[in-house]
């Protein structure tokens, strides 16, 4: 049974694993992750272990999930966030105001009826998908994992839909995230790529802008308008279904696919208005 909204948090402690802390993390995070996200990130287990989990978490309270009809039938996979407790324990681990029963139910009804839920998951399965590939191919390591909001909170001039560092042994590239459903019109998409450009022209961080495409069609059509323009930022792209971390990202105009690490990036320059320094002018991974 669920345990009740009142419930010591220090009587929830003795369940709660270092994983499930890693869990949580992630989903004060980044909000939302399905089980097939969540068990290929954290669990080195059959899926089935995962599930359990996942159900157990859901019973203290930590968790909470929901899930959708598909359109052609059947049912979505089941998307999880912090439950009421969950957003106690991380309130308290962060020293924010610890969340009301109501509060918390609210965050998580507005999360679930959010119009670009779909989007969000998109978002995160690209970090996913590059978390995973780190497990598999070490020295590999995503150095930085930002949603959109802690980006456009740190960067302040862009907004893009997630912001990573990914780094492979010596080797480090910076870049932002452009997930793309197909429900935008390419004018749309290139036209965000001016703020980019602004901001290596005001800060020096000259990250490549990662357009992670639906079809092959579409981004072909993309890079034909990318040939089109001038060449005022970085620009990549590759489809969803190529693993992100290979020799699968196009940079605009070119013809040869290079690895994400192969791409070029630039940190830019220690001053107050680069998040990447800090107050004494060391660069923060």
């Amino acid at each position: 049974m669920p345990l009740s909204r009142t419930t010591s948090l220090l009587a929830i402690y003795p369940h709660i694993t270092s994983r499930d802390r890693q869990l949580m993390q992630l989903l004060d995070d980044h909000q939302v992750l399905t089980t097939g996200q969540i068990h290929r990130a954290l669990f080195r287990c059959t899926r089935r272990t995962c599930q359990v989990r996942l159900t157990e978490l859901a019973a203290l309270g930590l968790l909470e999930r929901f899930r959708f009809v598909r359109d052609g039938g059947g049912t979505q996979p089941w998307h999880w966030t912090l439950g009421h407790h969950g957003q106690r324990f991380q309130a308290a681990a962060h020293h924010r105001p610890e969340p009301t029963p109501r509060a918390a139910r609210q965050t998580i009804e507005r999360l679930s009826a959010n119009p670009r839920l779909n989007h969000l998951v998109l978002t995160n399965e690209f970090f996913i998908q590059l978390t995973v590939h780190a497990l598999r191919h070490p020295p590999a390591r995503l150095e930085r994992w930002w949603s959109e909001t802690e980006a456009v909170r740190q960067f302040r001039t862009v907004t893009p839909d997630g912001h990573g560092l990914w780094r492979v042994g010596d080797a480090e590239v910076g870049f932002f995230l452009e997930a793309d459903t197909g429900s935008e019109p390419l004018g749309r998409l290139v036209a965000k790529l001016d703020s980019y450009a602004q901001l290596g022209q005001e800060s020096g961080v000259r990250y490549p802008v990662l357009f992670w495409l639906g079809a092959e069609l579409r981004e072909d059509h993309l890079q034909r308008r990318l040939r089109a323009m001038p060449g005022t930022a970085l620009v990549a792209t590759t489809t969803h279904d190529r693993d992100p971390a290979e020799r699968v990202w196009l940079p605009g105009g070119a013809v040869d696919r290079v690895r994400l690490i192969e791409l070029p990036s630039d940190h830019g320059k220690p001053i107050a208005a680069n998040p990447n320094f800090g107050d004494k002018g060391a660069f923060l991974p």
